[in-house]
């Protein structure tokens, strides 16, 4: 009689899975919990105004006290920034199988519709997070080269400090041109209004592939790839960092042009794509001074994505010297991130971050207006809904979604500096 053989016992066998649940990707919101923080003006659909003291008034000069005229004088010069809301959606959508087949400890380590309840709202603030990274037009990448295999588009993304980090898997994206003034819709497989969504995400190498391809132009290098929910040319989202933290002569800010209001500029120190030196952070403070004044009380936090910290550190340790006691020690040649100062300016590092550039956040300035604050969307207290099916009754299937209506802006734009053009250390 042969011997009892493990396939002859296999369906007794019971099956042991890891309850822990690793998630093998990030949620950070780290800029944009602060800004949450920061003073939220409510407004309705009509602009929001700033009120801006831009150019100092009155007339001084010397005169003749015995008789002289005194001559004319001047007042202040006042303006207006103007700023409005855009509307921000994140839906999640499941099957009735998948609820039921997860709906109790003794079926799966997690229950489907709870988890999906307590992620959404970190995954949507990890995409805003995204977004203040941006500078006001939904562009979230720039194309470097880019392939077609299987009716999927896949690009490469090195042109920027950012890479692909802005873009998130199963979030749909338009393809515009390098100048936004053309958009490129994508069409076949699963694509939708023009969109498509990522099915590969490798952020080691760059490269996201696309679960459609575009139509009519195919995408080149210089395209830019933007977030749903933007059909204009160009492209109209968030005012993140790079729009407000601006030292740019062209363009508008707030509705001021920037060529002709010198005033309303962020303060700009360029690298030129040389490494990190010590002196781009003292001059990026100084110029805050020179246009403030010292009496401001400002107190910048310099953001950074953690490789120009190692930047940084690089400098320190090569400036260290290591003195032994009479007595064993452990050896450490990094610094602790967590008191690093750059120029007087506490260091925040976040993944998020632009590689090639350091800002100088000075909070006090920062504000967010907003029509409505971030939240189940729900409808007289009815906050999940039914999928209608092709008969037109219910399909077995619902959705909620977290929606949102606000932006940013600041109320000082002489008190925002940033380095820029900065090299990005090697493996990186």
């Amino acid at each position: 009689m042969p011997a009892l053989a493990n396939t002859n016992v296999l369906a007794n066998q019971l099956e042991k899975v890891d309850p822990t649940l690793p998630t093998l990707f990030e949620r950070d919101d780290v800029f944009y919990s602060t800004i949450e923080k920061r003073n939220v003006e409510v407004i309705s659909t009509r602009d929001m105004r700033i009120p801006l003291e831009l150019r100092p008034g009155g007339r001084f000069g010397m005169f003749d006290s015995d008789g002289g005229d005194l001559g004319r004088g001047a007042g202040p010069e006042f303006d207006k920034a103007v700023i409005n809301t855009v509307d921000f959606k994140y839906g999640v959508e499941w099957t009735k199988k998948a609820e039921w087949g997860t709906d109790d400890k003794r079926k799966a380590i997690v229950s489907t519709l709870k988890h999906l309840l307590a992620k959404a709202m970190p995954e949507f603030r990890r995409n805003v997070e995204a977004l203040c990274m941006t500078a006001g037009d939904g562009v979230v990448a720039t194309v470097t080269s880019t392939s077609t295999a299987g009716g999927k588009d896949s690009i490469v993304c090195t042109t920027d400090g950012f890479g692909i980090k802005l873009l998130r898997q199963n979030n749909g994206y338009s393809i515009y041109n390098s100048t936004l003034t053309t958009r490129k819709p994508f069409s076949t497989l699963n694509s939708y209004d023009g969109y498509a969504p990522i099915d590969f995400y490798d952020l080691e190498n760059k490269t996201v592939r696309f679960d459609g391809t575009t139509g009519g132009a195919a995408i080149v290098a210089g395209d830019k790839v933007v977030v749903e929910g933007t059909v204009a040319t160009p492209p109209v989202s968030l005012f993140g960092v790079p729009y407000h933290h601006n030292g740019s002569s062209a363009g508008t800010w707030l509705g001021f042009n920037r060529a002709n209001t010198p005033e309303i500029r962020a303060n700009r120190v360029n690298a030129n794509g040389a490494g990190l030196a010590l002196p781009f952070a003292r001059l990026a403070l100084n110029k805050i001074g020179d246009r403030v004044g010292a009496s401001h009380g400002y107190r910048p936090v310099a953001w950074m994505h953690p490789c120009q910290q190692q930047a940084y550190e690089s400098l320190g340790q090569v400036a260290s010297i290591i003195q032994k006691v009479a007595r064993e020690e452990n050896l450490n040649l990094y610094f602790n991130g967590n008191g690093m100062q750059l120029a007087g300016a506490s260091v925040k590092p976040s993944f998020c971050w632009d590689k090639t550039r350091i800002d100088y956040v000075v909070k006090e300035v920062w504000g967010r207006a907003e029509m409505h604050p971030a939240k189940f969307y729900d409808v007289d207290g009815k906050r999940i809904f039914e999928i209608r099916g092709t008969s037109g009754g219910v399909a077995a299937r619902q959705i909620f979604y977290i929606v949102a209506s606000f932006n940013l802006f600041v109320n000082n734009p002489a008190a925002c500096s940033y380095n820029d053009g900065l090299a990005v250390p090697d493996g990186y």
